[in-house]
């Protein structure tokens, strides 16, 4: 860890002498976190006991987002990398692996939180990396980063770290049982959840939802549906009464809207913010706001 706390000043210094602005204290231990979800979790257990620079920008897809040099530099020289990993993350895993060969501590959190298997579609018997929909696993995380944090990054006071982590904990906790009473309220013929790629695999096994479909069926928004996987998806929605189609508010809903006009189909098209967060005045500028933003706009699309 000084060898990178060395390779950081000198980058810093180095950044200031040619003009440029410093992204990060050298006197200060800082974590790289590759999406903005995980980036919330993080500095919610951090506060200031460390920087906390986060790769995804609000309204983005984790799938395809890109980072720059000077952000591929910042991971191969930070005290910990933290990633959702389980694939999810597919345009910057080169550089988590390129800050794993400079020696860098990364954890992984989605492997470490008993991951799902997707059940059908392209992706099926692959790991679901989309697990912050569960609140209970997202409490098993905050557990693992603690550890990770305070084991790897030099400076932090354990105690306030996990006082902090065990406070924000409880938060979710009580997130989860929040949730489980809102989503009683909706009849099981109605528990039905068709979305533009699997991605609520999660939130439906925790509280007894069916997910029956979905317009892109893989794990990836970069995968492209068949006539045949819209065809039979139009006969589950047809089937089951469904009354909305819930798309990611960073993928442009043209395709659920497509698919609905033509196939002559009765149902909403409701954005929702299932994989990134919103700007901080937006709807869904923190983890617990996403979950509490997401809840209402599915129990409305359900219950109309």
């Amino acid at each position: 860890m000084r060898t990178r706390k060395l390779m950081t000043a000198l980058a810093v210094t180095a950044g200031l002498l040619a003009g440029g602005a410093a992204c990060t204290s050298p006197d200060r231990s800082h974590i790289v976190v590759t999406t903005n979800i995980l980036g919330d979790i993080v500095t919610e257990i951090v506060g200031d006991q460390a920087e906390v620079r986060v790769l995804m920008k609000p309204n983005a897809d984790p799938h395809s987002f890109a980072i720059s040099a000077r952000e591929a530099h910042a991971m191969q020289t930070a005290d910990l990398v933290v990633y959702n990993g389980l694939g999810l993350e597919e345009g910057v895993l080169q550089h988590v692996e390129a800050a794993k060969d400079q020696g860098v501590d990364t954890v992984e959190v989605g492997a470490g939180i008993e991951p799902m298997e997707y059940q059908d579609g392209d992706a099926a018997g692959g790991p679901d990396p989309h697990f912050w929909t569960d609140p209970a696993r997202v409490v098993t995380a905050v557990r693992l980063l603690t550890d990770e944090i305070i084991g790897h990054v030099d400076g932090v006071d354990a105690g306030v770290v996990r006082e902090r982590a065990h406070a924000y904990a409880s938060r979710v906790g009580e997130l989860d049982e929040s949730l489980a009473r809102r989503f009683a309220d909706i009849p099981a013929e109605r528990r039905v959840l068709v979305t533009n790629h699997h991605v609520f695999g999660y939130l439906a096994e925790r509280f007894d939802f069916k997910v029956i479909g979905a317009i892109i069926p893989s794990g990836t928004t970069l995968a492209s549906p068949s006539a045949s996987d819209l065809a039979s998806l139009v006969t589950a929605i047809k089937a089951h009464r469904v009354p909305a189609i819930f798309a990611d508010t960073s993928q442009p809903a043209r395709l659920a809207e497509v698919l609905v006009s033509e196939a002559g189909i009765q149902v909403q098209v409701i954005a929702l913010y299932s994989e990134s967060l919103s700007e901080a005045d937006g709807d869904a500028p923190s983890y617990l706001e996403m979950m509490r933003f997401n809840t209402e706009a599915i129990i409305h699309g359900l219950s109309g």
